[in-house]
């Protein structure tokens, strides 16, 4: 099953730069995400965990800590990326009696830490305002 924590995540942090606070409870969220209330207060509690959301006891919604330019898909990726948690998985358990299998695991955990830290330089380089560019353009 594929991991959709990080585009749920921009999705929350667009629709907190464009819509007024009150708007923005877990309801109304998860209606524009089209999933379950429960998983938007689990990735809202990570990203304010991280910093980019704010939320008030007793005030309805949250809102967007930084200015979208401020917030690189980078910073999102790893709010909610779970800190050993690649996103290149290798089976784990390979026939250790097997040519293939006694060393698939590090031949392949070197190949996807070089796809993931290439991955995490664009990530680096590109914002939430460029998400909401592509968006409202």
């Amino acid at each position: 099953m594929k991991n959709n924590r990080f585009a749920v995540a921009i999705h929350i942090l667009a629709l907190a730069s464009n819509q007024p606070r009150e708007y923005l409870t877990s309801e109304f969220i998860a209606n524009s995400v089209n999933t379950n209330p429960v998983v938007i207060r689990r990735i809202n509690s990570m990203l304010k965990k991280a910093g980019l959301l704010t939320s008030h006891p007793g005030i309805p919604g949250l809102s967007i800590t930084k200015d979208p330019s401020d917030i690189s898909l980078l910073a999102i990726y790893k709010a909610v990326q779970h800190t050993n948690e690649l996103g290149f998985a290798v089976h784990e358990d390979p026939n250790p009696n097997c040519a293939v299998g006694i060393n698939i695991q590090s031949a392949l955990e070197k190949k996807f830490k070089r796809a993931q830290q290439a991955m995490e330089e664009e990530l680096a380089r590109q914002t939430l305002d460029d998400v909401l560019q592509d968006l409202f353009d």
